[in-house]
């Protein structure tokens, strides 16, 4: 099982690796600067010592392996619209409060959804069978921001029982919380449906019940532990999904969050907060691939024994 994460830790420090130095050069192609969004009519040695300042005038590759030195040294450098802003202290600012609700998010997603499929499965072509597939075909079809706006109309204006928009009590996390999971719900009930109905037709769960064993033993240890391994396959990019999806989220509810943050890094053209909030989101999604392989070889040991050979 060591080899087996080790192997796995390898390749996402080389994922890594490439969306940094993917990134970088993306960045500086696209036209513009933070001067250009800032101010345009500015003297021109005043220009000049801006882009001395922050290496800007050096040639790209130059920046590039400076920017490395930096970022080995853990040092992700400081924002180029407001000076003096770390891009680090930025992160630890901004990202809890995003993380609590993503994490809210995935959670009540997972459980919710993987419940939802396996009641779905076991009550096939009955009345929460149709009702479960209507709330997914729902999940899917309607964008976000759309559930977000009908929470908050029906829920805020129609019956206030919650609070419309801000942040700091546990009122103003729910309609956020509902808003991002309601996608994801839809997809692990889906998924686990179809799983689920797919396993109860297996050889081994015919054999188990010839064997008499008991209803509940059999629908735990044999069928939802073979059904649930695709939906934690799509754990992983969910919980980055999720915590992306939070931008347009964060926005309709006026939460304080990273994603409103990322967004005007990228309209102001802050090269090191772009840089230093993609390495972070970039980190966030593969350290979560990574968990769903551990995961993964957890739960089926047929792929650590794969792994080794």
């Amino acid at each position: 099982m060591l080899r087996y994460i080790l192997k796995r830790v390898g390749i996402m420090f080389l994922t890594l690796f490439i969306i940094i130095t993917m990134t970088f050069f993306i960045i500086r192609a696209v036209p513009g600067d933070p001067l250009s969004s800032m101010a345009r009519n500015l003297p021109e040695q005043v220009k000049i010592n801006f882009y001395a300042k922050y290496g800007l005038d050096q040639p790209l590759f130059v920046q590039y392996l400076k920017f490395m030195k930096n970022l080995f040294m853990l040092d992700l450098g400081e924002s180029l619209v407001y000076p003096g802003r770390s891009v680090a202290e930025n992160i630890k600012r901004f990202s809890p409060v995003s993380a609590r609700l993503g994490i809210q998010a995935v959670i009540f997603g997972f459980t919710t959804g993987v419940s939802f499929g396996i009641l779905a499965a076991f009550k096939r072509n009955k009345w929460p069978d149709y009702v479960v597939m209507f709330l997914a075909i729902l999940g899917v079809s309607i964008p976000g921001f759309v559930t977000a706006s009908l929470l908050q109309y029906y829920f805020t204006v129609k019956i206030p029982l919650l609070p419309t928009t801000g942040w700091g009590t546990t009122g103003h996390t729910i309609l956020p919380t509902i808003a991002l999971a309601f996608g994801s719900v839809a997809a692990y009930a889906r998924y686990m449906r179809a799983n689920v109905l797919d396993v109860l037709h297996q050889d081994y769960i015919l054999t188990a019940r010839a064997k008499g064993v008991p209803r509940f033993s059999l629908i735990w240890r044999h069928v939802i532990r073979n059904a649930i391994l695709p939906v934690i396959t799509i754990l992983g990019p969910q919980i980055a999904g999720i915590f992306i999806g939070s931008f347009v989220i964060e926005k309709i509810f006026s939460i304080p969050g990273f994603g409103f943050n990322y967004v005007s890094a990228i309209q102001n053209r802050d090269f090191s907060m772009i840089l230093g909030q993609t390495i972070f989101f970039a980190a966030l999604y593969i350290t979560a691939l990574l968990v769903v392989d551990i995961l993964y070889g957890l739960v089926d040991p047929r792929i650590r024994i794969s792994g080794k050979r």
